[in-house]
This record gives C-alpha cells, sequence and structure tokens, in this order.
C-alpha cells in the first residue's frame, strides 16, 4: 500500500526535527523582541506625544524654537559620540561570540571618548556663535553632555545580539516614566526653560543606571569588560564611513531647525518642530522592525545562498514601505485638524508642514532598511556618500526655500533630499543599483 503523497519520512527524522524547532524558536524570539520594542515605542510615542505637547503650549512657540534650536545644534555632535559603531558591534558580536567582554569594553570606551569629544565640540561652536546668548549655551552644554551617558547603550548592543530587547525596553521605560512625571511637575511650577534640558539629562542618567542593572540580573558584569587596541583600530578602520554618514544624516535631519532659526527666527522654528515632532514619532517603527530582524539578514549573507539572502532582504523593505504608507495618508489628510487638536490655535500654520513632511518617512523607512545591506556587503564607504549627496542638496534647497517659504520650504527640502539620498541615489552606482530596484518593487509592495 502506498504511502499518503503528503507523508515525507525526513519529518520523522530527530535532526529535522530539531532544525524546524530551532527555526520556530528563532522566529518566536524575532516577534517577541519586534513587540518589545513596538511595545516600548508606542508607550513614549503616546506619553511622550501628550507630554511633549504640553511643554510646547506651556513655553509658547518661541521658547519652544529655542528648546529645539538647541537640540537640533546637539544632535550634530551626538551622531560623533557613537563613532558609527552601533551597526558594526552586532555583527562583530555574531563572529566573536567568545570574545564578548573584549568586544563590549573596546566599543564602551570609544564611545565614551567620543561623547566628550562631541561635548567638547558643540560647547566651543555654540559659544563662537551665539556670543550674547547665555541661555542657549548652556542649554547646549547640559543636552551635550548626553552623549558621554550614552556610552553605556553599549549594554542595548548586547541585548540586541541577543534579541533580548525586553531589557532596554524596561530600562528606558523606567526613566522615561520618573521624568515625565517630574515635567509635569515643571510646568505647574512655571519653571525655566533650562529646567526641562536638565530633565532630558537626568532621563537618560536613570535610563544607563536601569540598564546596568539589568544587565547584571542577567548574569553580567561591565567590570568584565575591557579594553582592546588591536579591536579599537579594526572597528574604527570600519566605522569611519559610518561615522561620516552618522553626521551627515544629522545634517540633512537637523540643519533645516538651524537655518530656519538662522534665517527667520526662533518663531520659525517652533512651528516648524511642532510638526517635525508629530511627522518623525513614526520613525521607532522601521529601527523597531530592522532592530530585531538584523541577526537573522546578517546570518543569512553569510550562511545561506545569494537568492535567499536578497529574498530576505525585499521582504523587509516590502514590509517596510507598507508601513510607511499606512502612516503617511491618513497624516497627509488631516494634518491641520491634527496640529489644532494636538497644539492648539498658536501652532496651526505647522499643519501645511506636517503635510508635506510626512512625506519624508517613505524614504526613511527605505533607508533604515537599507543599511543592512550596505553593511553586509562592505558598502558603507557608499552609503555614506549617497547620505552626503542628501545633506548637501538639502542645504541648497533650504538656502533656496526657506527665505520664501520659511518651514514649508524646509520641509519641501528635507523630503527632496531624503528621497535622492536614500532611494534615488541607488541608482547612479552599479553596484548599488541591485538596492535600487529592490526598493523600487518594495514600493509596489501590492504586487508579488
Amino acid at each position: 500500500m502506498s504511502k499518503p503523497s503528503s507523508f515525507r519520512w525526513h519529518q520523522l527524522r530527530p535532526f529535522s526535527l530539531l532544525q524546524r524547532i530551532q527555526k520556530q524558536k528563532n522566529l518566536q524570539n524575532v516577534i517577541s523582541n519586534t513587540g518589545w520594542l513596538f511595545a516600548d515605542r508606542l508607550l513614549r510615542m503616546g506619553v511622550g506625544l501628550f507630554v511633549g505637547i504640553w511643554i510646547a503650549r506651556y513655553l509658547g512657540v518661541k521658547q519652544f524654537g529655542i528648546f529645539s534650536y538647541a537640540s537640533a545644534f546637539v544632535s550634530l555632535f551626538l551622531s560623533v559620540s557613537t563613532l558609527g559603531l552601533p551597526s558594526l558591534v552586532i555583527r562583530t558580536l555574531t563572529e566573536e561570540k567568545e570574545e564578548k567582554n573584549r568586544v563590549l569594553g573596546t566599543t564602551f570606551y570609544l564611545q565614551l571618548l567620543g561623547g566628550f569629544l562631541a561635548l567638547i565640540l558643540s560647547v566651543i561652536i555654540i559659544s563662537t556663535l551665539e556670543v550674547n546668548n547665555q541661555l542657549m549655551v548652556n542649554m547646549v552644554v547640559v543636552l551635550g553632555a548626553v552623549g558621554i551617558f550614552q556610552s553605556f547603550d553599549t549594554i542595548d548592543l548586547w541585548f540586541q545580539y541577543k534579541v533580548k530587547s525586553k531589557y532596554p525596553v524596561f530600562a528606558r521605560n523606567i526613566a522615561f516614566a520618573i521624568i515625565s512625571v517630574v515635567k509635569i511637575i515643571l510646568i505647574s511650577l512655571h519653571a525655566p526653560l533650562i529646567a526641562f534640558a536638565w530633565a532630558v539629562l537626568t532621563e537618560v542618567i536613570i535610563g544607563k543606571i536601569s540598564l546596568i542593572f539589568f544587565y547584571k540580573l542577567d548574569g553580567h558584569s561591565i567590570w568584565m569588560w575591557r579594553w582592546s587596541s588591536s579591536l579599537a583600530q579594526k572597528l574604527l578602520r570600519e566605522s569611519w564611513p559610518l561615522i561620516l554618514s552618522g553626521i551627515t544624516i544629522m545634517i540633512y535631519m537637523k540643519i533645516d531647525q538651524i537655518m530656519l532659526g538662522n534665517m527667520m527666527g526662533d518663531k520659525a522654528v517652533g512651528l516648524y518642530s511642532a510638526a517635525v515632532r508629530v511627522s518623525e514619532v513614526f520613525y521607532f517603527i522601521p529601527t523597531a522592525i530592522t532592530t530585531s530582524i538584523a541577526p537573522s539578514i546578517y546570518s543569512s549573507q553569510s550562511n545561506d545562498s545569494e537568492l535567499v539572502f536578497t529574498k530576505k532582504m525585499s521582504q523587509l523593505l516590502r514590509l517596510l514601505c507598507f508601513g510607511a504608507f499606512l502612516t503617511i495618508l491618513p497624516m497627509s489628510f488631516f494634518s491641520n485638524q491634527i496640529i489644532l487638536f494636538l497644539f492648539g490655535a498658536e501652532f496651526h500654520s505647522a499643519g501645511i508642514i506636517l503635510a508635506v513632511h510626512i512625506w519624508a518617512s517613505l524614504f526613511v523607512f527605505m533607508g533604515v532598511g537599507t543599511s543592512l545591506w550596505f553593511i553586509s556587503q562592505g558598502l558603507s564607504h557608499l552609503s555614506f556618500i549617497m547620505t552626503l549627496i542628501g545633506a548637501i542638496l538639502n542645504v541648497i534647497l533650504n538656502f533656496i526655500l526657506i527665505p520664501h517659504y520659511s518651514g514649508l520650504g524646509a520641509a519641501i527640502a528635507t523630503v527632496v533630499a531624503y528621497a535622492i539620498a536614500a532611494f534615488l541615489a541607488n541608482y547612479i552606482l552599479a553596484k548599488t543599483r541591485k538596492i535600487f530596484f529592490l526598493q523600487l518593487k518594495s514600493l509596489l509592495f501590492f504586487l508579488d
């Protein structure tokens, strides 16, 4: 008697069963990890947006513009503090599983040095630009200190590698909950602007202390970390394109607010920042998805066929584009109502800015996904070139459009720059044309 055609004897083999169980376990870990990241960002998005809007209403357009200008200025230098290491560290941990403490220790000390360097540079430059504005200098000093404590995000990288994002989520939200209450108290006490900068720094410090606690709870100790000069040299040789890329990313993400402040004043920055705050709240989506999938992508690139690797990249990009459109369309059509409801009549001019700026999300989502491809292919230097093109174009367009259209001009410049840097520029070089066509295909996510 013949056995049914659907039956496969190899399904009974122990090795095959173990393989399928392991694959299912890995998938469950990825889904769980992504779920934790989404829960984290949804909580922070909801409560953070509420508290942030409350602060914006309390400060008013002008003071909110000052706070946003200082934050944007510091962000340009915080990109230096990471030294482009986060993306490389997860891959290095995958390659050197037995050298955890050496990898983490070297990363920590490099980023600590980067944090001090970023703070010093930011204070020197803002003191030169704002000679008669001591409040702005003080704001940059306090906010710039964040980079020093961000070196402890090395622990976060370890948990990302182990697909245990629940621990960083707990750590961040302990700090977030405490400081959210503190910010509300500051509003009720009619605190000065500088107090909110101190609240930002305190949240970071509490978060890192909590991260150390969970790292110890998971059976590890930061006192076991050790420095390796050879590994530091290796990481820095690979990371310099990522450092430059990070700086240029911050330039074309934040230069609009800085140029608005210098060309149109604090009020223009306040209106634009209100729109950007709503628009960028969705940027956690590609980061959460990509962070959880990254180990699988890197492993596929090393162990599977090129066809399998390409298929995984295509599926990731298609998912990210679909998610982008789900956020863009409603935000575009109801931008005026959203701004009026959230920020009040004083910020009503930000509605049209939001309707335009939200389209940058499509290219941000794509860019986060394609970063895995550039790293896995050893083409990080080309990623930097694309980003540099976008940054230069953004500055040029801001110079042209801001004097005529103020915040709306800055939004248009941002969307065009993102589109070119994260998508269209990939068509230029033969080495990157493959990822361009994968991106183009991902835009047609409704087609198989």
